[in-house]
């Protein structure tokens, strides 16, 4: 049955947010009042550049860091491509080749990583355990006298898991080496401090806190050498080629700022709603959360169920009006299952029966009620249509969860 008419429960957050009103309103005077080229010389050209700039810092002062040391991009791929290739170049230059890493970044980063590997560098993945948190003894270990790069990301995309980086940042500062951090999903959701945490380079996207789509930023700690990654014209102080998206940057500082603002309170009601949705989800025989039970953001929760497939799962959601996401990689017509639950060790099987939650301001605890009767509703249909499930109530195959 398709319940079209029934409101729609989105809680895909983790992949895209919705535009906040606030965004929206800041994005409108530069799409057709304040419209020049910040590189042009004539007043509607230093206009835009006297709001480019007025941006750069507002962003640069919710990170801590200084308006110069504020690269603008598309997003969080361009900017992990961009502090990636340029800390390897730079190092292979002193004859580093060797780059420290976890086995669940985001493909953005891994596929980066193994361009490089091809190119002649050599990448240290680093298990994560099963609680999906690297400690900063790990990355110390992995280290070496030719390490150019330590990348750890801030928070993981699907289990939510809060990575030590000022525990990282520090080992990485003392032995002198490179520490990128992919904070995509962390930054306006949780406290980011590039001084503090030791960050060298961090990369982050708007959409992901209620910004526009195409518009993100790379911050460099002054003194970090970053190489050109397209080229053209002499925009970001010659380090990003492209005319500067701006009325996308206008919503991209409303949006952290609003984020940040708020972010106390956010964090609050969406840990409140996670914990009711952990707690019934759990009640799921063969169930199983996915990452550690605390240090996580507070808005994702990870679950696995035995004995179902993840694709089956979201369109049944899908049909009942909730908008959700699953480890197994259904839309990219892969049949593997998320690269991120293997790493935390969990069986193919396992990770094939996966459901991500990620709340946002406008989740309700009525919208958590219908997701609450939902799910378990889908599973038993799922199960009870399954073979592999009958041998497993039948002991013909033992549970794994």
């Amino acid at each position: 049955m398709n319940n079209s008419d029934k409101k729609t429960i989105y809680v895909d957050n983790a992949a895209t947010t919705a535009m906040s009103k606030t965004a929206i309103n800041a994005m409108l005077p530069y799409l057709d009042g304040v419209y020049g080229n910040p590189s042009s010389l004539h007043s509607a050209g230093q206009a835009a550049k006297d709001a480019l700039e007025g941006f750069r810092a507002r962003i640069a002062a919710r990170l801590n860091a200084e308006a110069g040391e504020i690269y603008f991009t598309s997003g969080g791929s361009e900017s992990d491509n961009q502090a990636i290739r340029s800390a390897a170049v730079n190092g292979a230059k002193r004859g580093k080749k060797h780059i420290v890493t976890t086995a669940f970044e985001h493909h953005a980063v891994l596929h980066t990583l193994k361009k490089l590997e091809r190119e002649g560098y050599e990448v240290t993945y680093l298990d994560v355990h099963g609680n999906g948190i690297v400690t900063a003894e790990q990355v110390a270990s992995a280290v070496r006298d030719d390490t150019a790069l330590v990348t750890v990301m801030f928070a993981n995309n699907e289990i939510g898991t809060v990575q030590p980086i000022a525990e990282i940042g520090a080992v990485c500062r003392e032995k002198k080496i490179v520490f990128h951090t992919d904070a995509v999903q962390a930054v306006g959701h949780v406290p980011v401090d590039v001084k503090a945490m030791n960050i060298d380079m961090l990369s982050l996207s708007a959409h992901k806190f209620h910004g526009a789509k195409g518009a993100g930023a790379l911050y460099v700690r002054r003194g970090v050498p970053i190489n050109t990654f397209i080229d053209g014209g002499a925009q970001e102080k010659g380090r990003r080629a492209g005319t500067e998206n701006l009325a996308g940057i206008a919503a991209m500082a409303a949006a952290l700022d609003e984020a940040c603002d708020n972010m106390q309170s956010t964090a609050k009601r969406e840990r409140a709603l996670c914990d009711t949705l952990i707690k019934g989800l759990s009640e799921i025989p063969h169930s199983k959360l996915n990452g550690d039970r605390e240090r996580r953001l507070p808005g994702i929760v990870n679950m696995c169920f035995e004995g179902i497939e993840g694709e089956g799962l979201l369109l049944y959601l899908d049909d009942m009006g909730i908008c959700a996401s699953s480890g197994s990689a259904c839309t990219s017509g892969s049949l593997d299952p998320s690269h991120v639950l293997l790493a935390l060790g969990l069986p193919h099987e396992v990770a094939h029966g996966s459901l991500r939650l990620s709340l946002s301001e406008a989740t309700s605890d009525a919208d958590v009620d219908e997701i609450l009767k939902a799910v378990p509703q889908v599973v038993k249909k799922l199960r009870d249509m399954s073979p592999v499930w009958e041998a497993l109530e039948k002991g013909e195959k033992e549970h794994l969860i």
